[in-house]
């Protein structure tokens, strides 16, 4: 008597195979962290960027003092024990105004990179993931945006929406995408093809559960790579919009603002200590984020775990 072997039941042993092939991110989160603890440089930008969030998380705590308040008496007075870096052209302590200023240009960073972070995610995703004139379509959208200097278009931005840290955020946010969009692309173009998207395509996985089980968790790794990087360059983008007047605007401080005061050669030479906090801060940020960056890269990369 022959038995009768239902479809369901013909097409187990393949979804079994699948699950046991089924491709994971990278590198589990305990062995990523092992290797970024290794890279030396990484850790101590770690340290530094950790540093500088308590700082501006608890400036109010460790500044003691108003960050707006204007005593016109102690106008660009220099360093003392009740001002430990001095006072502004307003009498503003520089201390307080700097750790304040810290909140501002990090919350850039954070926030505009989590824009264009999120936009190149998904427009990658549907140009990597659908190809053919879908792909065409939002890559061409993409060479427009790189075809001209980013970073004139976001003053041109701000010039036309009005300086404000708003507007800041939103115009780095907007021109920022095609980078992430272009590796995130790149990325499903390779992993579309391999056989574990074939199979789960044969058993009928559907297209929102492919994209976000199988696809993207698989290529996420460069993505995370480029977005630590550009929280860096959104810090530098900022701290010149404010100096140029078209970003923050006084009297809420950022380390670009606070930088005005340089535009005069007599503070340059005179009175280091209202261009040289915000400066080294500036420098900090972004030197402990690109230490990140290079960490993350090295732990995320199997290649370079095999040498």
């Amino acid at each position: 008597m022959s038995r009768t072997v239902s479809p369901a039941s013909d097409m187990q042993p393949v979804r079994n195979a699948l699950a046991a092939a089924d491709i994971r991110p990278p590198r589990a989160g305990s062995v990523v962290w092992r290797h970024f603890r290794r890279h030396r440089l990484a850790m101590v930008g770690l340290t530094l960027l950790g540093l500088l969030t308590f700082a501006a998380v608890f400036a109010p705590v460790i500044a003691g003092r108003d960050p707006f308040s204007v005593d016109l008496s102690a106008y660009r007075t220099g360093p003392s024990a009740g001002h430990p870096l001095g006072t502004d052209s307003a009498g503003r302590d520089v201390l307080s105004r700097l750790l304040h200023a810290g909140r501002v240009s990090l919350s850039v960073g954070l926030f505009a990179v989590s824009i264009y972070t999120a936009i190149g995610v998904i427009l990658g995703a549907l140009a990597g993931f659908y190809g053919g004139k879908v792909d065409a379509v939002i890559m061409r959208l993409a060479d427009v945006f790189l075809a001209f200097p980013s970073l004139i278009i976001i003053i041109t931005m701000a010039s036309v929406l009005g300086p404000s840290i708003f507007n800041v955020m939103l115009a780095i946010g907007l021109l920022g995408w095609p980078p992430i969009a272009r590796l995130l692309r790149g990325e499903l173009l390779s992993l579309r093809e391999r056989e574990f998207v074939q199979g789960a395509r044969t058993i009928g996985c559907p297209t929102s559960r492919l994209i976000f089980r199988h696809l993207l968790p698989n290529a996420m790794a460069p993505v995370i790579v480029a977005a630590t990087f550009g929280i860096a360059y959104a810090i530098l983008i900022e701290a010149g919009l404010s100096f140029l007047g078209l970003g923050v605007q006084p009297p809420t401080p950022s380390w670009g603002n606070m930088l005005t005061d340089a535009q005069s050669i007599v503070v340059l030479e005179s009175m280091p200590w209202l261009w040289l906090p915000p400066g080294l801060m500036i420098a900090l940020a972004v030197l402990s984020i690109n230490f990140i960056g290079d960490g993350v890269r090295d732990a995320l990369d199997p290649h370079l775990h095999q040498r």
